[in-house]
């Protein structure tokens, strides 16, 4: 069976304001609508408008200056579509973002989680499990494994969700810091509890994006693996050719 990828709805609202910012419905120095007038204008959730409008200021077709709220640029002499995942997995604040944390614990690390923490096969590790909704759909579930070292003496093993996000918590926690980010994506069939979580039929794939962050030494502080549902997705990225 064949599966049409459509891109998140905040994505696809991103896709519709820089349309309108191209063909001059947004002109380049003017404000876009508020917040509650994009929300009514495309029936979307707050999250879904905001989330859409940060994408357009982080690829440079919008920007926030105070005292004036939000503004068009316009088109970017380049523009650079990258995803940054693992920057936003790192980033997330998890009492900020809709979804629920659904698993804290010990358990057996996978074997390419494993290699990246620098671990032995079969170790376990702690892991924090969110599940980030959007409008009640699941659509990202993000599991992240952190060195015994690190956890003692921080909120990691809370089931309480954490008031900011992780890294910034092992930061002050820790006196660690965060230095680069590598990413690594592949493909593969969930688990059942996986499936479940993500509310997939059977056999369906997933987008595996493995997120690995470290020091600057190279050492991993933390590696996320982030799942969402192949039939949801796309990877776009827009470069010049030289």
């Amino acid at each position: 069976m064949a599966y049409e990828v459509e891109p998140p709805k905040y994505v696809r609202l991103a896709q519709t304001i820089q349309g309108r910012i191209e063909d001059g419905t947004y002109p380049p120095g003017t404000r876009v609508p508020s917040e509650n007038q994009l929300v009514q204008a495309f029936g979307m959730s707050r999250p879904t408008v905001v989330r859409a409008l940060e994408l357009l200021k982080r690829d440079g077709w919008l920007e926030s200056r105070q005292g004036y709220g939000t503004l068009v640029r316009g088109r970017p002499a380049v523009v650079e579509q990258k995803d940054r995942r693992g920057r936003e997995a790192l980033e997330r604040e998890e009492s900020g973002t809709p979804g629920r944390l659904v698993e804290v614990g010990e358990v057996p690390v996978p074997a390419r989680v494993a290699a990246a923490l620098g671990l032995p096969q079969r170790s376990t590790a702690l892991m924090r499990r969110f599940l980030a909704e959007e409008e009640g759909e699941a659509i990202e579930l993000v599991s992240s494994y952190f060195p015994a070292g690190l956890v003692e003496g921080t909120d990691l093993q809370s089931r309480a969700v954490l008031s900011g996000s992780v890294r910034d918590h092992l930061e002050a926690r820790k006196k660690v810091r965060f230095d680069h980010v590598t990413e690594r994506v592949s493909a593969r069939l969930p688990d059942a509890g996986e499936a479940d979580l993500l509310g997939l039929p059977a056999g369906l794939p997933v987008l595996s994006v493995l997120v690995i962050g470290c020091d600057a030494t190279g050492q991993a502080l933390q590696v996320s693996e982030l799942l969402l549902p192949a039939d949801r997705q796309e990877l776009e990225d827009t470069y010049r050719l030289t």
